[in-house]
Protein backbone atom coordinates (compact mmCIF):
# COMPACT_ATOMS: atom_id res chain seq x y z
CA UNK A 1 0.00 0.00 0.00
CA UNK A 2 1.75 3.02 -1.52
CA UNK A 3 -1.32 5.21 -1.04
CA UNK A 4 -0.50 8.88 0.56
CA UNK A 5 -3.82 10.67 1.49
CA UNK A 6 -4.57 14.24 0.61
CA UNK A 7 -3.44 16.68 3.22
CA UNK A 8 -6.68 19.18 3.35
CA UNK A 9 -5.07 21.29 6.54
CA UNK A 10 -2.78 21.13 9.33
CA UNK A 11 -2.82 23.54 12.79
CA UNK A 12 -0.28 23.70 15.16
CA UNK A 13 -1.54 23.23 18.52
CA UNK A 14 1.66 23.27 20.60
CA UNK A 15 5.28 24.44 20.07
CA UNK A 16 7.98 23.84 22.96
CA UNK A 17 11.65 23.34 23.44
CA UNK A 18 12.06 19.51 22.34
CA UNK A 19 8.88 18.94 20.08
CA UNK A 20 5.49 20.70 18.38
CA UNK A 21 2.46 18.99 18.24
CA UNK A 22 -0.15 19.53 15.04
CA UNK A 23 -3.23 18.14 14.32
CA UNK A 24 -3.52 17.66 10.70
CA UNK A 25 -6.72 17.00 8.63
CA UNK A 26 -6.56 13.84 5.51
CA UNK A 27 -8.85 12.89 2.77
CA UNK A 28 -8.44 9.28 2.06
CA UNK A 29 -8.75 7.59 -1.34
CA UNK A 30 -12.22 6.79 -0.27
CA UNK A 31 -13.42 9.99 0.77
CA UNK A 32 -13.45 9.58 3.79
CA UNK A 33 -11.65 12.41 6.25
CA UNK A 34 -9.69 11.62 9.58
CA UNK A 35 -7.72 13.98 12.00
CA UNK A 36 -4.41 12.78 12.78
CA UNK A 37 -2.54 14.41 16.06
CA UNK A 38 1.83 14.46 15.24
CA UNK A 39 4.32 14.99 17.78
CA UNK A 40 6.77 16.56 15.79
CA UNK A 41 10.31 15.56 16.86
CA UNK A 42 13.56 16.60 14.88
CA UNK A 43 16.52 13.78 14.25
CA UNK A 44 17.76 12.34 17.14
CA UNK A 45 21.25 10.17 18.22
CA UNK A 46 22.10 7.60 20.20
CA UNK A 47 25.63 5.73 20.62
CA UNK A 48 26.92 2.40 21.25
CA UNK A 49 30.12 3.00 22.68
CA UNK A 50 32.21 0.24 23.53
CA UNK A 51 35.66 1.35 25.25
CA UNK A 52 36.90 -2.16 25.17
CA UNK A 53 35.62 -5.55 23.94
CA UNK A 54 32.38 -6.73 25.68
CA UNK A 55 32.11 -2.92 27.54
CA UNK A 56 29.56 -0.63 26.60
CA UNK A 57 29.51 3.32 28.30
CA UNK A 58 25.65 4.06 29.39
CA UNK A 59 24.20 6.59 31.10
CA UNK A 60 21.69 7.32 33.41
CA UNK A 61 19.42 9.82 33.57
CA UNK A 62 15.94 10.57 35.47
CA UNK A 63 12.91 10.50 32.88
CA UNK A 64 10.29 12.15 34.23
CA UNK A 65 7.73 10.66 32.10
CA UNK A 66 8.68 7.31 33.86
CA UNK A 67 9.17 8.21 36.75
CA UNK A 68 12.45 6.87 37.25
CA UNK A 69 15.99 7.36 36.27
CA UNK A 70 17.41 4.76 33.14
CA UNK A 71 20.36 3.40 31.98
CA UNK A 72 20.71 4.66 28.55
CA UNK A 73 23.23 4.19 25.56
CA UNK A 74 24.57 7.97 25.41
CA UNK A 75 21.68 9.92 22.92
CA UNK A 76 20.22 13.61 22.26
CA UNK A 77 20.01 15.36 18.75
CA UNK A 78 21.19 17.34 15.79
CA UNK A 79 21.75 21.13 16.18
CA UNK A 80 20.42 22.99 13.39
CA UNK A 81 22.74 22.34 10.34
CA UNK A 82 24.70 19.89 12.07
CA UNK A 83 24.98 15.89 10.31
CA UNK A 84 24.15 12.95 12.37
CA UNK A 85 27.57 12.01 12.78
CA UNK A 86 29.29 15.16 13.91
CA UNK A 87 25.96 15.28 16.38
CA UNK A 88 26.67 11.83 17.56
CA UNK A 89 30.66 13.04 18.42
CA UNK A 90 29.47 15.59 20.11
CA UNK A 91 26.41 14.14 22.33
CA UNK A 92 29.08 11.61 23.18
CA UNK A 93 31.09 13.90 24.69
CA UNK A 94 29.19 15.98 26.33
CA UNK A 95 27.22 13.26 28.22
CA UNK A 96 30.70 11.38 28.66
CA UNK A 97 33.51 12.83 28.19
CA UNK A 98 34.55 9.93 25.82
CA UNK A 99 35.89 11.40 22.19
CA UNK A 100 35.41 8.66 19.33
CA UNK A 101 38.41 7.60 17.41
CA UNK A 102 35.96 5.49 15.08
CA UNK A 103 32.59 6.79 14.68
CA UNK A 104 30.64 4.07 12.25
CA UNK A 105 26.79 4.38 11.58
CA UNK A 106 24.57 1.43 12.77
CA UNK A 107 21.53 2.37 11.04
CA UNK A 108 18.06 4.41 11.55
CA UNK A 109 15.12 3.71 12.66
CA UNK A 110 11.59 5.24 13.13
CA UNK A 111 10.87 5.51 16.62
CA UNK A 112 7.00 5.79 16.90
CA UNK A 113 5.44 6.04 13.16
CA UNK A 114 1.80 6.40 14.39
CA UNK A 115 2.20 9.80 16.10
CA UNK A 116 6.08 11.07 16.17
CA UNK A 117 8.11 12.30 13.09
CA UNK A 118 11.41 11.17 14.86
CA UNK A 119 14.19 9.19 13.36
CA UNK A 120 17.26 7.96 15.30
CA UNK A 121 19.83 7.40 13.66
CA UNK A 122 22.34 4.82 15.84
CA UNK A 123 26.15 4.61 15.71
CA UNK A 124 28.66 3.01 16.93
CA UNK A 125 32.05 4.62 18.76
CA UNK A 126 35.26 2.99 19.01
CA UNK A 127 39.00 3.50 20.08
CA UNK A 128 37.53 5.88 22.60
CA UNK A 129 39.99 8.64 24.26
CA UNK A 130 38.84 9.96 28.11
CA UNK A 131 37.68 13.33 28.83
CA UNK A 132 35.92 15.44 30.91
CA UNK A 133 32.00 15.68 30.07
CA UNK A 134 30.25 18.92 29.31
CA UNK A 135 26.60 18.23 30.55
CA UNK A 136 24.07 20.67 29.42
CA UNK A 137 22.47 23.03 31.85
CA UNK A 138 19.67 20.60 32.39
CA UNK A 139 21.16 17.33 32.71
CA UNK A 140 21.99 14.99 35.84
CA UNK A 141 23.82 12.12 34.16
CA UNK A 142 25.64 9.23 36.38
CA UNK A 143 28.40 7.77 33.49
CA UNK A 144 28.97 3.60 33.65
CA UNK A 145 30.80 1.40 31.73
CA UNK A 146 29.05 -2.12 31.95
CA UNK A 147 29.46 -5.93 30.45
CA UNK A 148 27.41 -6.66 28.18
CA UNK A 149 25.60 -9.07 30.03
CA UNK A 150 25.51 -6.64 32.77
CA UNK A 151 23.86 -4.09 30.55
CA UNK A 152 21.55 -6.83 29.29
CA UNK A 153 20.79 -7.70 33.20
CA UNK A 154 19.16 -3.46 32.89
CA UNK A 155 17.04 -4.29 30.02
CA UNK A 156 15.76 -7.27 31.76
CA UNK A 157 14.62 -5.48 34.55
CA UNK A 158 13.15 -2.75 33.40
CA UNK A 159 15.95 -0.28 34.06
CA UNK A 160 17.08 0.34 30.08
CA UNK A 161 15.38 2.10 27.29
CA UNK A 162 14.24 0.41 23.67
CA UNK A 163 17.20 2.03 22.23
CA UNK A 164 19.32 0.59 24.57
CA UNK A 165 18.51 -2.64 23.79
CA UNK A 166 18.83 -2.33 20.08
CA UNK A 167 22.29 -0.94 20.58
CA UNK A 168 22.71 -4.16 22.37
CA UNK A 169 21.38 -6.18 19.97
CA UNK A 170 23.31 -4.82 17.30
CA UNK A 171 26.59 -5.87 19.38
CA UNK A 172 25.63 -9.00 19.94
CA UNK A 173 25.00 -9.35 16.51
CA UNK A 174 28.61 -8.92 15.57
CA UNK A 175 27.97 -5.74 14.04
CA UNK A 176 25.04 -6.85 11.49
CA UNK A 177 23.77 -3.34 9.90
CA UNK A 178 20.28 -2.40 11.18
CA UNK A 179 19.48 -0.52 8.09
CA UNK A 180 18.35 3.20 7.23
CA UNK A 181 15.31 5.22 6.96
CA UNK A 182 14.42 7.64 4.68
CA UNK A 183 13.62 10.88 7.01
CA UNK A 184 12.97 13.08 4.33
Amino acid sequence: MDYKPRLLESSDVFRGRVFGVRTDLLEYEDGTTHRVDVVEHGASLAIAATPSPGKIVLVRQYRHPTGTSLWELPAGTSEPGESPADGARRELQEETGYAAGRLTPIGSFWMTPGFCSEVLHVFHAEELIEGAPAFDEDERIEIGVFTLEAAWRLVANGTADAKTMLGLWWLKGAGGEIGTVDSR
